[in-house]
C-alpha cells in the first residue's frame, strides 16, 4: 500500500469563514442511508448485545432495559451538540477541529488523542472478538471442540488477529465506495437476525417465564446507585461509536445536515433494537443466576451463544454465530473510519507530522493515515496479549474512561462555540446550550465516578500497581501519554499551538 499522493489541506490557509481546511476527500460519496449504516455498524449492536445483557443483567436485574434507555440519554444528548457543531463546521476532524475552535490548542489536541487512543483499544478488541467468534462459529459449524478451542490458543489467536487487522485496513486503505459496499450486507444481517431472535424469544416465552411490565423500563426501580451506575457505565460503552457517520462529513452529499441526521436515525435503530432484544431476551431467560438466565456469570460475556440453540434451534442458532462475527468484523473495519480521518485533520492543521495528511491519488482516503491505525492496532494488541492477559481486559474496562472524556470535552465546546446565540431563539438555546452541556454535565460525572472507582484494586481484574488498581494507572496512564506526545508536538510545530493552522473563533 504505496501512495504517490498529494497533501492538500496540509498546511494550507483556511477555508472561507468556516475555518474549514480542504483535505482532499472524495466528495458526496456516502447519503444519508449509507452515513446512517457506517454509525450502526461502528457501534456493532449484536456484538455489544451478547457480551454486555449478562453482565447488565447481573448488575440491575429485570430493570436492564431501562438503565438501556438511562445510557441513550446523555449519547442523545451528546448528538445534538455534535449536529450543531457540523452544520457549522463540517470537519472530518470532528471533536479534535471544534473542542480546538472552542477552548484553543491544547484542549483540542487532547480531545483528538482521547479519540484517537479509544479507537485503537476498540479496535484490537474487536479483532479479538471476531478472532474468538471465527473459531466459536467453525466449532458450532463442525460440532468439533478442538476447533473452537483454537481461539484460546495465543498464537494462533494473535496471528487470525492480525489477519483480521489486515484485511480491515485494507478495506479501508481502498475508501469509501469499498466501505459502505460491505457495511450494507454487514448490517442488514446484523438487523435481520436480531429481529429473528426477538420474535422467537417471545413466541417461545412460556408461562414460567417473568411477564413483562413498565416496571423494566422505570430505571428508579434498581435496588442501589451503585448497581446502577456499573449498569450505566456498560451501557454507555453500548452506544459508542454513533460518532462515526460524522468523522465522514466531508465525503458526505450535503456534509453539513445530513451526517447530523445520520447520528439521529442510527442512535433510533440502535435503542429500538437493544430495548426489544432485552426485553425478548429476558422474557424468555429471566434474570437468574443459574441455567438460562441471563445473570448467569457463566454465560455473561456471550448471551447469544447461550441462548442461540434454545430459541432458534440448531440450523437458525448458526446464523446468531454468523451475525455476532459479522457484527465484529464490520465494526472493526468501520471503527478504521474515525481514527483515520481524525489523525488526517490533526495532521492537515499541523497538530501531528504532515505525512499522515498523504490522500491516495486513486482512492481519495488517508492512506497513510489508515495504515498507520492498522499498524499501531496490530502491535497495541499483540504486546499486550503476551504481556498479560489481565492487562489486556483491563485496557479495555479503562476504555470508558476515554469515551466520557472526549464526548464530554466536545459537548461543551458546543456550548462554548455558540455561547454568543443562545440568546437568538429558543431552538438555539435548547439545542445548542441546554441540551450538550447536560449531556456533558451527565458524562463528566460519569468520568469523574469512574476515576474513583478505579482506584480501587477489585476494578477491573482486581490486579493492582503499588496499591493503585490497574485499570485507573493504565486509563490515567495512556491520557498522560497524549499530554506528553502533545509537548513533543508543540516544540516540533509551535505554529499549531500558537492558532495560525487553526482559528479559535467561535460562533
Amino acid at each position: 500500500m504505496v501512495e504517490a499522493a498529494t497533501r492538500p489541506g496540509a498546511g494550507d490557509t483556511v477555508a472561507g469563514a468556516t475555518g474549514v481546511a480542504g483535505k482532499g476527500l472524495r466528495d458526496n460519496s456516502v447519503g444519508l442511508l449509507g452515513s446512517a449504516v457506517i454509525g450502526i455498524s461502528t457501534v456493532a449492536p449484536v456484538y455489544c448485545l451478547t457480551s454486555t445483557l449478562g453482565p447488565t443483567a447481573g448488575q440491575v436485574g429485570v430493570q436492564m432495559p431501562a438503565v438501556f434507555l438511562a445510557g441513550f440519554l446523555p449519547m442523545l444528548l451528546v448528538a445534538f451538540a455534535y449536529r450543531e457543531l457540523n452544520r457549522e463546521l463540517p470537519d472530518c476532524g470532528t471533536s479534535f477541529t471544534w473542542s480546538v475552535r472552542a477552548f484553543g490548542p491544547r484542549i483540542g489536541w487532547m480531545c483528538g488523542w482521547g479519540l484517537v487512543i479509544a479507537t485503537i483499544i476498540v479496535l484490537s478488541n474487536l479483532a479479538g472478538v471476531a478472532t474468538s467468534f471465527c473459531y466459536l462459529l467453525l466449532g458450532h459449524l463442525f460440532n468439533s471442540d478442538s476447533i473452537a478451542a483454537l481461539g484460546h490458543d495465543r498464537t494462533v489467536h494473535v496471528l487470525t488477529c492480525l489477519a483480521f487487522i489486515a484485511l480491515a485496513t485494507a478495506v479501508s486503505y481502498r475508501g469509501m465506495t469499498a466501505t459502505k459496499g460491505v457495511q450494507y450486507a454487514l448490517v442488514a444481517l446484523q438487523l435481520l437476525v436480531l429481529a429473528l431472535f426477538v420474535t422467537m424469544a417471545l413466541g417461545k416465552s412460556g408461562a414460567s417465564s417473568p411477564h413483562f411490565s413498565w416496571n423494566w423500563l422505570n430505571p428508579f426501580a434498581v435496588p442501589s446507585f451503585a448497581s446502577f451506575t456499573a449498569g450505566l457505565s456498560l451501557s454507555i460503552f453500548m452506544f459508542w461509536g454513533w460518532d462515526a457517520c460524522l468523522t465522514v462529513n466531508e465525503e458526505t452529499a450535503g456534509s453539513e445536515r445530513t451526517p447530523g441526521r445520520a447520528a439521529l436515525l442510527a442512535m433510533v435503530v440502535l435503542i429500538g433494537s437493544y430495548l426489544l432484544t432485552a426485553v425478548a431476551a429476558q422474557r424468555y431467560a429471566g434474570v437468574g443466576t443459574r441455567g438460562m438466565g441471563l445473570g448467569n456469570p457463566d454465560t455473561a460475556g456471550n448471551v447469544f451463544a447461550a441462548l442461540a440453540d434454545p430459541v432458534l434451534g440448531r440450523a437458525l442458532g448458526t446464523l446468531l454465530f454468523i451475525a455476532v462475527l459479522a457484527s465484529a468484523a464490520a465494526s472493526l473495519q468501520t471503527t478504521f473510519l474515525p481514527v483515520a480521518r481524525t489523525v488526517l485533520a490533526m495532521s492537515a492543521y499541523r497538530a501531528l507530522p504532515p505525512s499522515f495528511a498523504l490522500i491516495h491519488p486513486r482512492f481519495r482516503s488517508p492512506g497513510r493515515a489508515t495504515v498507520a491505525a492498522g499498524v499501531a492496532t496490530g502491535v497495541f494488541y499483540t504486546v499486550m496479549s503476551f504481556l498479560s492477559e489481565n492487562v489486556l481486559i483491563d485496557t479495555i474496562y479503562a476504555l470508558g474512561l476515554m469515551i466520557c472524556f472526549y464526548y464530554s470535552i466536545t459537548a461543551f465546546a458546543c456550548v462554548r462555540f455558540f455561547r454568543h446565540r443562545l440568546r437568538c431563539s429558543v431552538r438555539d438555546a435548547l439545542f445548542k446550550g441546554v441540551l450538550p452541556a447536560l449531556g456533558g454535565l451527565l458524562l463528566a460525572a460519569v468520568f469523574g465516578k469512574t476515576l474513583y472507582d478505579m482506584w480501587n484494586p477489585g476494578y477491573g481484574t482486581g490486579s493492582s500497581v503499588f496499591g493503585i488498581g490497574s485499570v485507573f494507572v493504565i486509563g490515567v496512564g495512556l491520557l498522560s501519554l497524549g499530554a506528553v506526545l502533545m509537548e513533543v508536538m508543540r516544540r516540533r510545530s509551535p505554529g499549531f499551538f500558537r492558532g495560525e493552522a487553526l482559528t479559535g473563533e467561535d460562533g
